[in-house]
């Protein structure tokens, strides 16, 4: 069902710009659709502008015009799952619901799938504005 996505993220983890911390992470969002859009770690010298794949994914579909999606996949060089950095959670929180799927998976196959809303409770979002 999935398999697809996390194939995709791994193609963008082959495109990570990540020469400081050589930890490289890629990402894969689907639109409601089934449009994949891809996304990798770019690190700068000055660390605090490096961005992470989570969202180079999410802008690069919000770019082609995209505004609903269905889930994401995760991977990077670890042998742990990761999941995506407070940040992108709350990007993803922006222009996702609460039921969009996160698909986190490792180098040695495994997986851990959560919602947003599991991810990240209590978001702040447009509606407390």
């Amino acid at each position: 069902m999935f398999e697809n996505l996390i194939e995709k993220a791994k193609e963008a983890q082959l495109k990570s710009i990540s020469p400081y911390s050589n930890f490289r992470v890629g990402a894969a969002i689907e639109t409601d659709e089934g449009k994949i859009y891809l996304g990798a770690n770019i690190e700068n010298a000055s660390y605090s502008l490096t961005i992470c794949a989570e969202r180079t994914a999410i802008f690069n579909a919000l770019l082609s015009g995209e505004r609903k999606f269905k889930r994401l996949a995760l991977i990077s060089d670890s042998e742990n799952i990761i999941s995506p950095c407070g940040a992108c959670r709350q990007v993803l929180a922006e222009f996702c619901n609460q039921d969009f799927e996160i698909i986190m998976t490792n180098q040695k196959g495994e997986t851990k799938i959560a919602t947003l809303g599991e991810i990240l409770p209590f978001s702040f979002s447009k509606k407390d504005l």
